[in-house]
């Protein structure tokens, strides 16, 4: 028996030496650890560029490899939130410097020297990891040698203290399943990364959010940064009377009344499944 497919490194011709004993498989490899040096990359179901897109790893989220095919595809893990699929081989690299910092701002620039009017070769979104080797004025130096406004970033051990207002910062960015930067991203993402970056674990989908974070609240003791879940969607409550969710029907982060959202995913066939509130995490320093 299989446990979700999305969470186990397991097919009929190959899994993770870990599972051997536990599924059926034609052989078991022991992965390789890796890393993404891309700013994002697809997380695909399959190994092609028209597979749906489940989700995407950051640059500096770890990767365990179990394949590389001759196509350039690599099927892993997501070593974070753990799932499993097939990621650009380009995109991955092996473990160089640890990362220091993370992006704390929806969208950054890197510079490939020491001033903004030079053109920036990459642009990096929030939740994405470098290794500051020095700090040069107003701008982090990478062991890669990008220059980065360090406003842009935070401690990679550092904690917001409200999720709702990370989720804010996403505000009209547009809707992409499966995605998770400000280029596009789904409601299960945007809880994701709101919560993570106040500490809070969380997965990466709907149902699995609704089943491992916080606790059941009743509906008549709302407040702000409560989860409000339906069948395949995800909220988070700005306060008692407004919510914030990525959604197909704004095609985009979107504010609105509770009312008004319950009552139109209602009028389509939905109703809200459970509300749960997250334990908040230790806020640390940010800078």
């Amino acid at each position: 028996m299989r446990d979700d497919p999305r969470l186990t490194p397991a097919r009929l011709d190959l899994a993770a030496k870990h599972l051997e004993g536990k599924v059926s498989a034609a052989r078991f490899v022991e992965g390789e650890s890796r890393v993404v040096v891309a700013p994002h990359a697809p997380l695909r179901r399959s190994p092609s560029h028209d597979a749906p897109l489940d989700t995407e790893a950051l640059m500096g989220e770890r990767v365990t490899v179990y394949e590389t095919n001759e196509e350039g595809w690599t099927w892993g893990q997501l070593v974070d939130d753990g799932y499993v699929g097939w990621l650009p081989a380009e995109a991955l690299r092996a473990p160089g410097p640890a990362p220091t910092h993370k992006v704390a701002v929806p969208r950054t620039i890197v510079f490939p020297g020491p001033s903004i009017k030079l053109p920036p070769f990459e642009k990096l979104s929030f939740g994405c990891r470098v290794a500051v080797a020095r700090v040069e004025g107003f701008l982090a130096v990478t062991a890669a040698n990008g220059y980065v406004p360090t406003r842009h970033l935070a401690l990679l051990g550092a904690h917001g203290p409200d999720p709702v207002a990370v989720a804010e910062t996403f505000l009209h960015a547009p809707y992409l399943w499966g995605g998770k930067t400000s280029l596009g991203l789904d409601c299960s993402a945007l809880v994701q990364l709101s919560l993570t970056a106040c500490g809070i674990p969380c997965p990466r989908d709907s149902d699995m959010q609704e089943r491992a974070v916080g606790a059941a609240v009743a509906r008549e003791n709302l407040r702000r940064g409560d989860l409000m879940f339906w069948p395949g969607h995800v909220a988070i409550l700005r306060d008692s009377a407004t919510l914030i969710h990525a959604n197909a029907f704004h095609m985009a982060v979107a504010i609105e009344p509770i009312g008004d959202a319950v009552a139109r995913i209602r009028a389509a066939g939905s109703e809200v499944t459970s509300v749960r509130r997250a334990a908040a995490a230790t806020v640390k320093p940010t800078r």
